[in-house]
């Protein structure tokens, strides 16, 4: 018989038993393997914007080639990365990696940074004692956007990252 699993006091145990999550910020696997392979790329290719097989990204990070395939295609779609087939083919970045940012991956794969509900945050409605709920949600989608639409593949690339990050990962709490 399994003991049973520690939960945090005010955790509800059947929702963190269920996903094993105790309110933390998804970040999904599409998007951490598309910042991984990116970021290969724009290391890679240099400014000639040389190809980069598909196959090397997978191998050079770790990553399910025919799911990075999948990923490869919508970062095609939203004009990150271009693709050219045959034997010399592959994939380099559509513009320069100073213009690319972690927030443009995430909207391209994902989605919107925040939605409440699937709706915007400014949509929602409440009243009583959550009137105040909205601005809440409004406010965290607005925290992600200063972290994620001002980060990008060069400053990832180049470990020089903008102050609002590091003035976060400074701070110890972040790390907890």
């Amino acid at each position: 018989m399994k003991a049973p699993m520690a939960v945090p006091e005010g955790t509800s145990s059947r929702r963190r038993r269920r996903n094993g999550k105790n309110g933390t910020m998804h970040v999904s696997a599409k998007v951490d393997y598309a910042m991984r392979a990116l970021l290969v790329i724009a290391r890679e290719s240099g400014e000639n914007g040389a190809l980069i097989k598909g196959e090397h990204l997978a191998s050079q990070q770790d990553i399910p080639a025919r799911f990075l395939e999948g990923i490869l295609r919508q970062l095609r779609q939203a004009g990150i990365i271009a693709s050219q087939r045959g034997a010399d083919g592959g994939y380099r970045l559509a513009r320069s990696a100073s213009a690319i940012t972690v927030a443009d991956v995430v909207r391209a794969l994902d989605g919107p940074l925040a939605d409440v509900r699937g709706d915007r945050p400014e949509n929602a409605e409440y009243e009583g004692a959550a009137e105040h709920l909205r601005d809440v949600w409004v406010a965290t989608r607005a925290a992600l956007r200063g972290v994620l639409d001002h980060v990008t593949l060069q400053d990832i690339a180049s470990g020089n990252l903008p102050e609002t990050v590091t003035n976060f990962t400074n701070d110890p709490v972040a790390w907890t």
